[in-house]
């Protein structure tokens, strides 16, 4: 088979039957697990040779890995169009969890990337489980910096808080109902914002000797449950 090659716009050369390799691992390895798609099944699918499979990738492990890579980069370009639009840190953290309604909302929604190939790799020293983990620290260290900026008091507490959110949120939409799932989502980060929010204004103001502050003040009416008629 004749390999074809074209520009990416950084000064490589990408191999076609490479990318096509990635769009039908993609596809498959989302839809119905890495371990149960085989590389005859991949290769045929594609339409490339075992040797051309074989160039690109020493072996499917090797493919996860980049499939889940280009999850990961397709995530970090997401955020990043949000930071570079410049939206506040409240308005970016609002637009992921709109865009993580949406893919739970998707037809063909299997639950998170990530979370499915965790569980089918689960030892820690896997390639296909560190990148799992690395996505992870990195979108963990995403979310605590942008409540950070609204304020430093307990933001890594409200950055794991988010992430715990978001895990439930694309389980429960891929198990239960999604449009609940996403209502639930969506209501539970406006609760989030609305304590980090009291928070830094805290953070701004002596609290007065003996009395409730603002952030905890907060706490008590918070509504996490889905609007009723």
């Amino acid at each position: 088979m004749r390999r074809t090659e074209t520009g990416d716009g950084t000064g490589r050369r990408v191999s076609e039957a490479r990318e096509r390799l990635l769009r039908t691992a993609g596809r498959l390895f989302y839809a119905e697990g890495i371990n149960t798609v085989g590389v005859d099944r991949l290769v045929a699918e594609a339409k490339v040779t075992n040797a051309t499979f074989y160039r690109h990738f020493r072996s499917k492990e090797d493919l996860a890995v980049a499939y889940l890579a280009g999850v990961d980069q397709a995530i970090r370009a997401q955020i990043g169009s949000l930071t570079n639009a410049d939206v506040p840190a409240d308005g970016i953290l609002r637009g992921i969890g709109a865009s993580l309604v949406e893919q739970i909302r998707s037809t063909g929604y299997r639950g998170c990337a990530f979370l499915n190939a965790a569980a089918e790799f689960p030892a820690p020293d896997h390639p296909v489980h560190r990148a799992v983990v690395q996505h992870r620290e990195w979108f963990l260290q995403t979310i605590t910096g942008l409540f950070a900026e609204i304020a430093a008091t307990q933001a890594e507490h409200a950055g794991r808080h988010f992430v715990m959110l978001r895990d439930g949120a694309m389980s429960a939409g891929y198990l239960g109902d999604p449009v609940l799932a996403g209502e639930t989502l969506l209501r539970g980060v406006e609760g989030l914002l609305r304590i980090h929010t009291a928070r830094g204004l805290d953070e701004h103001s002596p609290s007065a000797s003996g009395k409730e502050t603002s952030a905890t003040a907060a706490v008590s009416d918070i509504e996490c449950s889905p609007p009723t008629a």
